[in-house]
Order: structure tokens, then C-alpha cells, then sequence
């Protein structure tokens, strides 16, 4: 383990906020690194809104980023579309998540003939006809992409279900599997490291996730740093299998892992 991390990737929601409130600390957390001169990028699971929804967000609970700061499921989703030559896709997600595919040419997915479908977490807008619309269009021969595939996340009411289990829904349904290019793809990694354009060994990955940000990272050959707020679960330690380079209570303690001064532990 390095004595110090010199890039990072860090989660949003769970990690930085929950809900509309921002963890205690991670406000000042963001500003030390930021002052400390630690490339960082915000990598999230996020398909409900766009990177500038997302970065107003953020902006009103008092965090200066923007939406440059963020690498979202949506971009690398373009980015796999334009190497396979897909030219007409079936978007199963929020209207608003749009803008973040408006270089793609999208078609109504009710069981249209299309290269791929592509799925994000409609909340509560899946509904048995949109769900059925993506089954035809799958089974008429369109790819699957998969923009993530949680199992769940924390609201201010509690966990609820992510997109994950639609997925795994019409994976089950077409015996297809899907092309997943949020985290945990291996992808998603390392386009992050090529954005930070950082050395893999000393890049930490903080997150809430136990199998997409912690498992994530580890499979992409980064440090995985599991943080204690959001939808972290001490048993989910055991159920998954998946060992944390390193347990931590909040993203306030990030700033003195990458040796800045000032910060609670340096």
C-alpha cells in the first residue's frame, strides 16, 4: 500500500451526499483536495439525471465542482456505441439523462428493430409496457448496454431498488447477457485512469459500493476505499467476500490519504 494516494476516484451519492444533505465533512474534503493539487474525478453510477443536473446539484449544497469534474455511465455508453457502429438505439431511461446521449440516433424502444438497447434506472417509471417494449426489441436482435447495474442505493426514506434488477430482468427473459459500462466494468476503470492519466498503483477509488465502486476498483487493478456512510452495510463485509483495501468512516478522512497538510491526520 502506497503512503499516499495520488489521484482519486470518488463516488457521489452515499459518499459526498445522501439525499439532499452533504455528509458531514465532504464539503472541506473536496476543498483540501482540490487546494492540495490531487487530480480527482467524480465516477458515478448515476443514470436518473444528466452531469449538469448532477453538477448543479452538488453546487447547491455548497460543493465548487462542475460537470467536467464528473465521468458518468452515459459517456462511456456513446463511446462503446461509436466502436460498434451502432447507428439506431432504443433509450430506456430518463427523458432528462438525454442530453447526456444526444450523439446517438434514438428510436421509441417499443420492440422497435434497433442495434442496442440502452437501460438506466427509470425509478418509478419502469413499468411492465416499457420493460416488455426493450424484451422485443432484444429478442428482434439488439444488444443490451446497460448503463449500470446496482441493486440498490439510499434515499432519504431508505434503500430502494436500482436498476439492476431490470436488468437482470431482461437478461433472464432473453437469455442475453448485458454489456454493462458503469462500474464494476473493468472499462469504466480505465477510462478514469486514462482521464486522471495517473499511475493505476497510487489511484484510490472511495466509494459505498461494496461490488461496484470497492469490487470495481480492485478488479481494475486500483485501491478500493470503503467508506462507512451512504449504503454501506458491516454485514455486507461478509456476504460479499470482497475485501477493502482500507475502511474509513467518511470521505473527510480522504484529504490526510493523500498526505495533505492541514487535514485531521497529518
Amino acid at each position: 500500500m502506497p503512503a499516499r494516494w495520488d489521484a482519486l476516484l470518488l463516488d457521489i451519492d452515499g459518499v459526498l451526499h445522501v439525499g439532499d444533505e452533504a455528509v458531514p465533512g465532504a464539503v472541506d474534503a473536496i476543498e483540501q483536495i482540490k487546494r492540495g493539487g490531487v487530480p480527482f474525478r467524480l465516477a458515478t453510477n448515476t443514470t436518473s439525471r444528466p452531469r449538469s443536473a448532477i453538477a448543479d446539484r452538488l453546487q447547491r449544497m455548497g460543493f465548487d465542482l462542475d460537470a467536467d469534474d464528473i465521468l458518468s455511465p452515459a459517456s462511456m455508453a456513446v463511446r462503446l456505441c461509436k466502436e460498434r457502429g451502432y447507428d439506431r438505439v432504443a433509450l430506456v431511461v430518463p427523458h432528462a439523462l438525454r442530453e447526456d446521449l444526444s450523439e446517438l440516433e434514438a428510436v421509441e424502444s417499443r420492440g422497435s428493430a434497433v442495434d442496442a438497447v440502452i437501460l438506466g434506472d427509470l425509478g418509478r417509471g419502469f413499468t411492465w409496457d416499457i420493460l416488455n417494449g426493450a424484451f422485443r426489441s432484444l429478442l428482434r436482435g439488439a444488444d443490451l448496454i446497460a448503463l449500470q447495474r446496482n441493486r440498490y442505493w439510499r434515499r432519504p426514506e431508505g434503500l430502494v431498488l436500482d436498476a439492476g434488477p431490470f436488468v437482470a430482468a431482461l437478461e433472464y427473459a432473453t437469455d442475453q447477457g448485458a454489456t454493462v459500462v458503469g462500474k464494476p466494468s473493468p472499462a469504466y476503470f480505465h477510462a478514469a485512469i486514462d482521464d486522471l492519466e495517473a499511475n493505476p498503483a497510487t489511484v484510490a477509488m472511495i466509494g459505498d459500493d461494496l461490488e461496484a465502486d470497492i469490487g470495481g476498483a480492485l478488479d481494475a487493478g486500483i485501491a478500493g476505499i470503503q467508506v462507512r456512510t451512504g449504503k454501506f452495510r458491516p454485514d455486507a463485509l461478509d456476504e460479499a467476500g470482497i475485501q477493502p483495501t482500507m475502511l474509513i468512516d467518511s470521505v473527510a478522512d480522504v484529504p490526510a490519504l493523500c498526505g495533505i497538510a492541514g487535514s485531521a491526520f497529518t
